[in-house]
């Protein structure tokens, strides 16, 4: 199965640095509810709590809209560990494992729920959503990298089961060097799919330290990676980050700040103008010294993407 997406899926493009243009759709001629979640952090980077719904405002297509929900009291955190075992992750699956289970540890066994999936030009599920996982299986240990890598394909494919976990803060988090060489979806095209149905993506740049561009001892390559470049793009438009990490230090630091990303989340709903095509969506704190950080846009009529 080298195609990870249904045929006949509508597929919105987030606007990025080298593609504008949005395929055609399908639109619900009904007036919908866009839900968007969103994460605010001071001048110090420091999590920002007990805001309320008239300390945000919401640009739609560059029209401001009126928030008409607000929630800060999700429970629980549903997250997609998706494993890149393409060859090119041979001498990188241990560490990739280790990132994984710091991600796991910080996990409540009772609330919050994990799946695992693998990847190279397949997408295969290990365990599918469940509670009180705390560590890897051990099937993991024994995975072999091999083959090509449909990275983008594999991201859109898995963010598609996370956004089918009602009622709570859901997440991917891929484990990847970066490298993709068979996807048919590019990655603009993978950021509109996750941010149609608000599913913050965290790419985990499982790199050694010479391809790590915040490292000292990067070389110039490094500054050229998809971690820095196409991947950040996607990242940044679904709501999610890019984390490089080449220790075991950068691994934990970077586990914890995800999972403690996701607990802080707010939810803002609003009503869509219906206006057909992709909406490009701004959410902002009236306070200019808070940064938000939410995904880019959506499709009119659907706040999750029609496949039928």
């Amino acid at each position: 199965m080298t195609a990870l997406l249904a045929g006949g899926l509508g597929i919105a493009v987030a606007p990025s640095r080298a593609q504008e243009a949005v395929p055609p759709i399908t639109f619900k001629s009904s007036v919908d509810v866009v839900r968007v979640t969103a994460v605010v952090r001071d001048h110090k980077g420091r999590f920002v709590r007990d805001m309320v719904a008239g300390d945000f405002q919401v640009f739609d297509a560059g029209q401001p809209k009126r928030i008409s929900e607000f929630r800060t009291d999700l429970s629980g955190v549903s997250i997609a560990l998706l494993f890149d075992v393409s060859g090119s992750m041979e001498s990188k699956l241990g560490n990739a494992r280790e990132a994984a289970n710091h991600v796991l540890s910080w996990l409540d066994e009772r609330e919050d729920e994990a799946a695992i999936y693998t990847f190279d030009t397949h997408l295969d599920e290990v365990t599918p959503f469940t509670t009180k996982l705390k560590v890897l299986p051990s099937s993991l240990s024994s995975l072999v990298p091999f083959g090509a890598t449909s990275l983008h394909d594999a991201i859109a494919a898995t963010a598609k089961r996370v956004a089918a976990r009602e009622g709570r803060r859901h997440a991917v988090v891929v484990l990847t060097d970066g490298a993709d060489n068979a996807s048919r979806l590019s990655s603009a095209e993978v950021s509109g799919i996750a941010s149609q149905i608000d599913v913050p993506v965290y790419i985990f740049g499982i790199v050694p330290g010479i391809d790590n561009p915040d490292s000292e001892e990067a070389t110039s390559s490094a500054s050229r990676s998809a971690l820095g470049g196409d991947l950040s793009d996607l990242a940044t438009w679904t709501g999610g980050h890019v984390f490089v990490a080449s220790t075991p230090g950068q691994r934990s630091i970077a586990a914890r700040q995800i999972i403690d990303e996701l607990r802080h989340q707010y939810l803002i709903a609003f009503e869509s103008s219906g206006a057909p095509g992709w909406h490009p969506l701004v959410v902002k704190a009236r306070d200019k010294d808070l940064t938000v950080r939410a995904r880019s846009g959506y499709i009119a009529g659907q706040s999750r993407p029609n496949t039928h």
